[in-house]
């Protein structure tokens, strides 16, 4: 497993699971996205953006952060975060913020909270829009790119993470199509 910077071949599959999973895709750029990447299958695992904002200086906001079923509670998602705040890192941000329902998660790699007042301008608006459209429980969180920690575990997993057997579909019976199977009548009943 390792983590790359997304290519314009990667566009269609990003759009496509950034839909399914209801995340932000405003200003979408498949450049400024990275992608877990099974190395063995080749098979896509998880994603994340780098959202630089241009105003009064710039400012980087992590977004869109989202791994597939199959590859969840792997490390993944631990990776693709710290893959986006080393990049914000080399681009010269000393600070990352992500406007999140999910402030747990992300506390454990060193993210704080902090109030919404004390955001960038730019952000304060971006964090309203957000909680109006796609996360109303949105909080602001912020960490010092070098004080990103990953934590062992999450490590150790991203190590071995494999895709998780699909859960096999039920098979379909008439009554998935309201059908009534012991008294319909059927075209080319024989019976």
């Amino acid at each position: 497993m390792y983590v790359r910077d997304a290519r314009n071949r990667d566009e269609a599959w990003l759009l496509d699971h950034i839909e399914a999973m209801g995340l932000d895709e405003t200003a979408f750029r498949s450049r400024d996205y990275v992608i877990a990447v099974d190395e063995e299958s080749n098979t896509r695992a998880g994603f994340g953006r780098i959202r630089i904002h241009k105003t009064d200086g710039e400012v980087c906001e992590l977004t869109s952060i989202g791994v597939l079923d199959g590859w969840r509670r792997q490390g993944v998602g631990a990776h693709v975060v710290e893959r986006l705040v080393d990049g914000a890192a080399t681009n010269g941000f000393d600070v990352v913020y992500a406007l999140t329902s999910e402030h747990d998660y992300l506390s454990q790699f060193g993210f704080e909270g902090l109030p919404a007042e004390d955001l960038p301008e730019r952000l304060q608006a971006r964090l309203e829009e957000k909680r109006e459209t796609l996360d109303p429980e949105a909080v602001p969180m912020r960490i010092d790119t070098d004080r990103f920690r990953m934590p062992d575990r999450l490590r150790e997993r991203f190590k071995t993470a494999a895709e998780a057997e699909p859960d096999e579909e039920p098979a379909e019976s008439a009554e998935d199509f309201g059908i009534d199977p012991d008294d319909a009548t059927y075209k080319y009943d024989t019976s």
